[in-house]
């Protein structure tokens, strides 16, 4: 009883919560917080340079598509109303007009009334609603009368009673007053439209020619139209609705479409061809009900000054969406055009929306997953089984148990249906019958998508991991399952996708296209996918000859010609956090495809051309300042730059940019970059848009970044300086601690040398001492040999005498006293080995001195040497010639011919010259 209660509420509730709902326009909604300014909003314009202008009571607002810039005047009054006139952009207020103009990034505003006493004498009531030119003169219009500006003077014209607004209708001022109706201004004079009395008593909110018609709406009495002169009220049924609606503003945007702003009801779009209208308001678009001002832009999309905020209405957008802001729908997770409607499976239950009302089907509240529409019937996958919905009867029915189904495919080779559910595949032989099925045995795992191409075989993806191929018989009996990703190795083969395309199904795993080759019994890398979805993160099909690709959040309609994809991207801003991941589906309903979102879904049109690009305009600001060609950027500190277009809807261009030498196209989100860690020097921004098959630059823009504090002039003359002193000092330290070296070497060397001195010393005395020794031992040793050889000569003259006395004393016969004697000296003489020997001697202990001798004078003979070894003992001729064995005269001869040989003369002393040797 608790549960039939409880469902009761709930069902309940939601019928009481049905409302109107419809596929709208997109609508872009500012608020106070986007563009920080005032509530209301009394007019709107587009200026030359693409840009928005809006009059925001305290503020003067410029919107270009990236930013919002706020400016107030210098008395701080309430601006009511803009008109632009080539690069001026006019403002009026209370008892203050003038132009604003765009310098160095800025607005800059010029009076055109201060110091001029043109308020004087007038009403209180002086506020400028309303600017526009008149044969080459800006007119000022207020409630009381207009001020006439013609470039140099300022006339003031006084109405002939209060009005509400002037308007120029074929070089014709209309002038629209309070309680007296139309008067026209010619000149100075003011003529009343007497045959339009039904006026009188109207406050006129608009004027407009359309197709050679005036149209005149009113605030509180509908909308006229002037055929023949004559007032008659508009005909469309909208007329009698907008009388209770307080009519506002108006605008009549192309040759088929007229907008209505009211005070009450938001803001009706009128398709004139076919009087079908459309209401957006805040139950389904607006944040506010009160229209003031309507703007057009080059797109002929609608911008709406509200009583609090800002609108921006894509009317002619090929994007539409269909959304419920109540939060009764929930979440979409497939949908369906029924007659006059739409069926949607959400994660709240089953809807239709038919006729522009939204209510759920009873009984069907839970989460649904999909849709299978065949002819007049649709088959759902919900959570608590598989329903059956008849179009025709709008009756709902549970056809068989088989609960989460997620995919009903219909099998191309055996006619039947196959369903992934919770708990695996069924098979549906017969369509009409789905109480009758048949499980494939041996994978029970929830099984999200199936695909197949061949006959016995059936490929799907479990919910979570794995990618299988199931075979089986004639009777559907299975004969193998393989884990395919599993056998090919595959560790990542979470949330696999199944994408069929062109007669061949392809897998998304790990983020790899696979294809499976049938004879290998392999998966292998599809090139041509690999190469150009890289990194999507899902793909939903459309039709054969078109898919949707998820890619960084993006979502790109992808067509092929031949090997080429041409990609068209989806404006982020149309589902931007809206999209349901893993769960995107796409209907298609004639040229359009829909699209399901967390809360309704989006209609769009493929392969629609955009508007083409005439220009981009780029702005650089660093420090909230416009970047000129005598901007230095410092070094590390960011840069923000605004790309520009001159369309703000469907048409603006999907931008990317590259900077400097980069190879990377990035993508440029609503127009705004914040450039940072940017390297000093020339930076190059360059900017391309995206055709769907290449990139073609648009525009360029570069800018000088500082180099940093480090590196600058002052800086681097400062490192110098540092450098150098540091060098300076480095090599004067290096000097002084070299002098201190060399002097501690010199002194070192100085005691070395001390050291050396004294040993050598030591060592020369000590030589000195041994050679003196050695010296004094050939002396000895020569004076031994001289000794020697006297002691000899000596012993051999007394052993003569002696033998000669001893002959004189006992010999008396003369004869044998000569014959003993001169026997007696031959005996006495020296024999030949005694006197080889004595030279031998000599010789040896002269050896130094013949080396000498023989090396210095080479011509010296064996006797010359004698001679000189002798003279070096200092023998006399006398005593020399016994030991040569010649004569004395033979020794003196000897001693001359010497002396020519050694070069000496007379003077030269013989003996002293061979001692010096």
């Amino acid at each position: 009883m608790k549960l039939r209660f409880f469902q009761f509420l709930f069902f309940y509730s939601f019928s009481l919560c049905v409302q109107a709902q419809e596929l709208l326009p997109f609508v872009e909604n500012f608020t106070k917080s986007d563009y920080n300014g005032d509530n209301q909003v009394w007019n709107v314009t587009q200026g030359g340079d693409n840009a928005m202008y809006f009059a925001n009571n305290h503020y003067f607002l410029r919107y270009n598509g990236v930013i919002w810039e706020k400016y107030a005047l210098p008395n701080k009054t309430v601006i009511r109303s803009i008109f632009i006139d080539d690069d001026k952009i006019y403002s009026g207020s209370y008892k203050e007009f003038g132009y604003w103009k765009r310098m160095n990034g800025k607005m800059e505003y010029f009076s055109l009334t201060r110091g001029k006493n043109i308020f004087q004498g007038g009403s209180d009531n002086e506020e400028i609603w309303k600017i526009f030119k008149y044969k080459d003169k800006l007119y000022f219009q207020t409630f009381n009368e207009v001020f006439i500006y013609d470039g140099k003077a300022i006339k003031k014209i006084e109405f002939p009673s209060q009005i509400s607004y002037c308007y120029l209708i074929d070089n014709e001022i209309y002038v629209a007053t309070v309680r007296e109706g139309i008067y026209m201004m010619e000149g100075e004079k003011f003529v009343k439209r007497k045959n339009w009395k039904i006026l009188e008593e109207n406050v006129i909110h608009h004027i407009e020619k359309y197709q050679g018609k005036v149209y005149i709406f009113t605030k509180n009495n509908g909308v006229f139209v002037v055929i023949g002169g004559n007032l008659v009220p508009w005909s469309h049924p909208l007329n009698e609705v907008i009388k209770k609606e307080v009519l506002v503003t108006a605008k009549f945007v192309d040759d088929n479409t007229l907008v209505i702003g009211s005070g009450l009801q938001g803001l009706y779009i009128i398709n004139l061809k076919n009087g079908t209208y459309q209401n957006l308001n805040r139950q389904n678009a607006l944040k506010n009900n009160a229209i003031l001002s309507i703007g057009v832009d080059k797109e002929k999309d609608l911008w709406l000054g509200l009583d609090n905020g800002i609108c921006h209405v894509e009317i002619n957008s090929p994007v539409q969406v269909f959304s419920d802001s109540s939060g009764i729908l929930g979440s979409v997770y497939s949908l369906s055009t029924i007659d006059n409607g739409y069926l949607f499976v959400t994660n709240h239950g089953i809807f239709t929306s038919k006729n522009k009302i939204l209510e759920v089907l009873p009984n069907s509240q839970g989460q649904v997953w999909d849709i299978y529409k065949r002819g007049n019937e649709f088959i759902i996958g919900h959570n608590d089984g598989t329903f059956l919905y008849d179009g025709r009867t709008a009756r709902l029915q549970k056809v068989s148990p088989i609960n989460g189904g997620w995919k009903f495919l219909k099998g191309e080779f055996e006619n039947v249906y196959f369903q992934g559910n919770y708990a695996g595949i069924v098979v549906y032989e017969d369509i009409n019958d789905l109480s009758k099925y048949k499980l494939l045995a041996g994978l029970k795992k929830p099984i999200k998508n199936l695909a197949q191409n061949k006959r016995g075989e059936l490929w799907a993806a479990d919910n979570y991991r794995s990618l299988y191929r199931i075979l089986y018989d004639k009777n559907f009996n299975v004969k193998k399952i393989e884990n395919v990703s599993l056998q090919n190795g595959i560790k990542n083969d979470y949330g696999v996708k199944l994408f069929s395309y062109k007669n061949e199904i392809l897998f998304l795993i790990d983020n790899n296209w696979y294809v499976y080759n049938s004879i290998s019994g392999k998966l292998e890398k599809d090139k041509i996918f690999n190469a150009s979805f890289k990194n999507t993160s899902d793909i939903i099909p459309i039709n054969d000859e078109n898919f949707i690709v998820l890619k960084n959040g993006l979502l790109y309609v992808v067509s092929q010609i031949k090997d080429r994809f041409i990609w068209e991207l989806i404006p982020e801003k149309y589902y931007e956090g809206r999209i349901i991941m893993e769960n995107i589906k796409v209907y298609q309903d004639g040229d359009h495809y829909l699209m399901n979102l967390d809360d309704g879904f989006i209609a769009f049109k493929i392969n629609n051309k955009k508007l083409k690009i005439q220009g981009v305009y780029v702005e650089a600001f660093y420090q909230d300042k416009l970047i000129d060609k005598d901007t230095r950027v410092k070094y590390n500190q960011s840069v923000e730059v605004n790309v520009i277009t001159e369309y703000f809807g469907y048409n603006r261009p999907d931008l990317f940019y590259k900077l400097n030498d980069s190879n990377d196209f990035v993508p440029i989100k609503k127009g705004k970059l914040i450039l940072n860690n940017l390297s000093s020097g020339l930076q190059e921004l360059e900017f391309y848009y995206n055709d769907g098959t290449k990139y073609t630059k648009v525009a360029t823009y570069t800018f000088t970044v500082s180099k940093p504090w480090y590196f600058s002039f002052w800086m681097i003359l400062f490192y110098i300086l540092v450098i150098s002193g540091s060098f300076f000092l480095y090599y004067r330290w290096n000097k002084i601690r070299y002098i201190e070296k060399i002097k501690l070497k010199e002194e070192e060397l100085k005691h070395q040398k001390e050291i050396l001195e004294l040993e050598l010393n030591a060592e020369n005395k000590l030589k000195l001492q041994e050679y003196e020794k050695h010296i004094l031992e050939i002396e000895v040793q020569n004076k031994a040999y001289e000794v020697a050889g006297k002691s000899l000569s000596i012993a051999k003259q007394s052993e003569m005498i002696d033998s000669i006395q001893e002959i004189l004393e006992t010999e008396k016969d003369i004869n044998q006293i000569k014959s003993k004697i001169r026997k007696s000296i031959k005996i006495n003489a020296l024999n030949k080995n005694e006197w080889e020997s004595f030279e031998h001697n000599l010789m040896q202990s002269h050896e130094e001195f013949v080396h000498k001798l023989s090396n210095k004078f080479p011509m010296l003979t064996s006797k010359d040497i004698k001679l000189c070894i002798y003279l070096k003992m200092n023998l006399s001729s006398k005593e020399i010639a016994p030991l040569m064995n010649i004569s004395f005269r033979g020794v003196e001869l000897h001693r001359y011919r010497l002396r020519k040989k050694l070069g000496l003369t007379s003077d030269d002393n013989l003996s002293k010259f061979m001692i010096n040797i």
